[in-house]
């Protein structure tokens, strides 16, 4: 294919004005969607992490609330779990685990334009409750489960 000298001075002319907006950031996002927020991933007891980040609220126990995860967990590196929920108003989704030394895992904060579900991989330091706190507009709800990790895959 042949190209035309006025095809290939267009094309350069794009790939240099593209090079320089990239270079000088003004392709840059305009706001990043994810946070740090450091306050609540410090090391501490989970009694500590549930009233740092929900301020002393109650937290009810729901039985709307689904969380998959396994019951012994050969490795706890990497523990898969989905959480979904049939409550309303879902604003955010908070992964706590009893026993690590940090015990917030995850905290996902949702649109309201998304279904509550949400799947993720989870470290574990040892046999402990996996504890999930759903955010509503009327309140905090809760599931939790028991997960046994097991160490050099003995499951026993």
């Amino acid at each position: 294919m042949t190209e035309t000298r006025r095809a290939f001075i267009k094309k350069s002319l794009a790939v240099s004005a593209y090079s320089l907006a990239s270079t000088l950031g003004w392709l840059a996002p305009l706001k990043a969607m994810a946070q740090w927020r450091a306050e609540n991933f410090t090391p501490g007891k989970l009694d500590d992490s549930l009233s740092r980040l929900f301020k002393g609220q109650k937290i009810a126990d729901s039985k709307d609330i689904e969380l998959k995860i396994p019951t012994i967990a050969e490795n706890g590196a990497v523990v898969p779990l989905t959480v979904s929920s049939r409550l309303g108003d879902v604003r955010a989704i908070s992964i706590f685990v009893a026993k690590n030394p940090v015990p917030l895992a995850a905290r996902f904060e949702l649109s309201p334009d998304l279904d509550p579900f949400v799947s993720a991989r989870i470290k574990m330091a040892e046999t402990s409750d996996v504890i999930v706190v759903a955010e509503t507009g009327s309140g905090l709800y809760s599931a939790r489960q028991l997960v046994k990790v097991t160490i050099g895959g003995c499951g026993g």
